[in-house]
């Protein structure tokens, strides 16, 4: 509709003929009627506020190697399946708190002398700016050293280490209670279990769902260095340890390093510790929300990079 202005009336002379505006008003405001509404509306945008996650990653080539010098491209970060905006990519200087679960059960025994070498050369390189914790695994989770980046005592845990005659070892008891003690432990954003064992027999009452849940709430990712062929046993502590192997290292955001002899012990040791020091710091975007996503994946675009992570532990909900 077309606003016309009230005022005075003025004498227009139209061919020498005077005419009043009076008709003219009334001509305009029906004219008017059949227009459409062109005044503009305004919008209302509404304003999404987002929070800042972080995800500490760690991006190899195919030959396992870390790869330098990655930006927001080169990473996919997705919760329950939803893509996030990363905002920024740097390198990973937090501490991190590690937890060390070391197999000293009697299938180890010909194993010994290489799980000393492996875990000195590992501690010593990880031991400075950080923290470990050594756990033995035989008949019950046993804490040999409380977390400490004190490389004497470090070395002398993991070098005196020896095997326990008639034992069976307990992976998914550990892993269950080490996770409770990173839940209580809030020291570091930065966390990682690192289990070394062999294929020897297990005792657990544990189940592997159990003990997947127990990692993703602790928000450690489990790097399982595994040593021997592992084969199919239906015994259930077995089994579960099996299946538990083939889910729990991956859906924690860590890894399976297989090996058939210890032989390959030290240099497995010494490569993750370099994937370790090489992590990147991923933060990304999330829309807030009353309901958080029960789960955060990362991972590459890029055919030549492996990426796997986990989230930060200072931070609230997943």
């Amino acid at each position: 509709m077309t606003l016309v202005s009230y005022g005075s009336y003025t004498d227009l002379t139209f061919g020498g003929n005077l005419r009043s505006t009076r008709t003219l008003v009334v001509a305009t405001l029906l004219a008017g009627l059949a227009l459409p509404w062109t005044s503009p509306v305004p919008r209302l945008h509404a304003q999404i506020s987002t929070i800042e996650r972080t995800l500490f990653v760690c991006a190899l080539d195919m030959d396992g190697k870390p790869v330098p010098g990655l930006g927001p491209e080169a990473f996919d970060v997705r919760e329950d399946g939803v893509k996030r905006e990363i905002l920024r990519v740097s390198r990973a200087t937090e501490p991190i708190d590690i937890a060390l679960l070391v197999d000293n059960s009697t299938a180890a025994s010909p194993h010994i002398v290489f799980l000393r070498n492996g875990l000195t050369s590992f501690v010593k390189r990880m031991s400075v700016g950080n923290h470990i914790a050594i756990v033995t695994l035989a008949d019950r989770p046993t804490i040999r050293l409380d977390y400490s980046n004190d490389m004497e005592a470090l070395g002398k845990s993991v070098g005196s280490l020896f095997s326990q005659p008639m034992s069976a070892m307990t992976l998914l008891d550990a892993v269950i209670e080490t996770s409770k003690g990173f839940e209580r432990r809030e020291t570091t954003p930065r966390a990682i279990m690192v289990a070394v064992f062999t294929d020897g027999r297990e005792y657990t009452y544990a189940y592997s769902p159990d003990a997947i849940e127990a990692l993703l709430r602790a928000k450690v990712p489990l790097h399982a260095v595994t040593i021997g062929q592992f084969p199919h046993n239906e015994e259930r502590s077995m089994r579960e340890r099996s299946l538990f192997l083939d889910a729990g290292p991956n859906q924690s955001g860590g890894q399976r390093i297989t090996m058939l002899s210890p032989t390959g012990l030290e240099p497995a040791l010494e490569k993750l510790a370099t994937e370790l020091q090489s992590q990147y710091k991923v933060v990304y975007a999330r829309p807030e929300s009353l309901i958080k996503p029960s789960k955060s994946r990362v991972s590459s675009g890029r055919p030549d990079l492996v990426v796997h992570g986990a989230p930060s532990r200072g931070e609230n909900g997943v």
